[in-house]
Order: C-alpha cells, then sequence, then structure tokens
C-alpha cells in the first residue's frame, strides 16, 4: 500500500484526541511480604503468622485500619540450593500484604517500621488519587474538544464543514503511545521524599465526523 492510494470508502473524518489531568496524590499501596524458612512446615507456617501479626500491630501503632491491610494466602515452597549437589534448605513459607495507606506523610516510617517488623520484600509503592474517576471524566471530556479542535482545523483547510459526530471509540491508556497509563505516576517529590509531585489520569478518543461540503 501507498500513500496515493485512494480511499474505498470515503465517509468524512476520523480524528484521534488526547487529553491528561494531573492531581497530587492522596493514596499510597505498599506491597511487601514477609517469607520465612524452617526444616518443617509447621515451623515455617507459625514463624510467618508471627511476623504477620507483629506487622499487623505496627500498622495498627501507626493508625491503619484492618480494612485497609489485604494479605494473600499463605503460600508454602520447598527450597534447595543448587551448587555441586542439591541440597535441601528448608521449606519457606511467605505472606504477601497490600497496606493503603491515606496519611502520606507516615508512608517512610511506616515503611521503615513493617520492614524492622519482618518484611523482608518490598514489592513496590503505588501512588494514586481517590478521586480518579471525576478526573477521567475530566480527561474524556478534554480529550473530545481536542479531536474536535483537530477536525475543525482539517475541515476547515480542506474548504468543507464538519457534519455531525457518527462514531465515537475510546482509547485505552495501554494504546497510546506518547501518554503514559492513566495509573503510571510523574514527576517527584522533594528531596529525600518518597512521594511523586503529581499522578497523572490520561484519556482518549478517536472522533469520526461527517463532512458537509464548502
Amino acid at each position: 500500500m501507498n500513500g496515493t492510494q485512494s480511499i474505498d470508502s470515503p465517509w468524512g473524518v476520523s480524528v484521534f484526541g488526547a487529553a491528561s489531568v494531573d492531581a497530587a496524590p492522596d493514596l499510597a499501596r505498599l506491597r511487601v511480604a514477609i517469607s520465612q524458612t524452617k526444616n518443617k512446615p509447621g515451623d515455617a507456617f507459625a514463624a510467618t503468622r508471627t511476623g504477620v501479626n507483629r506487622i499487623r500491630e505496627v500498622l495498627r501503632g501507626h493508625g491503619v485500619p484492618e480494612t485497609a491491610v489485604s494479605t494473600s494466602r499463605l503460600n508454602l515452597a520447598s527450597q534447595w540450593s543448587y551448587g555441586n549437589e542439591r541440597t535441601f534448605l528448608g521449606y519457606e513459607c511467605t505472606a504477601s500484604f497490600v497496606i493503603e495507606l491515606r496519611e502520606l506523610d507516615i508512608l517512610e516510617a511506616v515503611l521503615v517500621d513493617v520492614v524492622d517488623a519482618g518484611a523482608n520484600e518490598v514489592k513496590g509503592v503505588e501512588f494514586d488519587v481517590r478521586t480518579k474517576r471525576e478526573l477521567r471524566a475530566r480527561a474524556r471530556t478534554a480529550a473530545v474538544a481536542a479531536a474536535r479542535e483537530k477536525a475543525a482545523l482539517y475541515a476547515e483547510a480542506a474548504g468543507v464543514h464538519l457534519g455531525p459526530v457518527i462514531h465515537i471509540k475510546d482509547v485505552g491508556a495501554e494504546q497510546m503511545q506518547g501518554y503514559r497509563s492513566h495509573s503510571g505516576n510523574h514527576g517527584g517529590g522533594g528531596e529525600g521524599d518518597l512521594t511523586p509531585g503529581r499522578v497523572t489520569v490520561s484519556a482518549g478518543v478517536v472522533l469520526g465526523l461527517s463532512l458537509v461540503g464548502g
């Protein structure tokens, strides 16, 4: 196919519009895990449960409600080392946590205390906003306006007028090259601060509009 090939079924103009809305994060999700390896499965379970209780006690001390902490099931797996010969190390029991914090000023203290309490794996910290639905609605409205503005420019340059919208297609964040995912984090906080400067909520849309001769 080459650039001079005609359009088989001309019907109007199709344009893509995108927009983003920035907001300061007001929510953080900490993903941590605690693992204990013992010679017997029961001992591994018991050691991990003890660690889970210590972590929950630390979180209660920071005022984090029980409803803000979700724990996966305890997983048990045998562990081996592979050197000159295969050696059995024991049974490893792992419990994973997702901790939701709405007070970002205690984030660093909570993370340090949870690790001190026995969490030996920090899987990540995700920042978010509680008003994401409202922010996405604003981004979608702005994306439609951007698409219409682009279509109007094309129509004016071509000497025609825009007719009604006849097609609307939502474009997912993962499809928008050049735009970050709606859950992506941008910017950065102050020096030594774990909190990002902003969270960006993006939206994209493809509009199809009919054309009326000039």
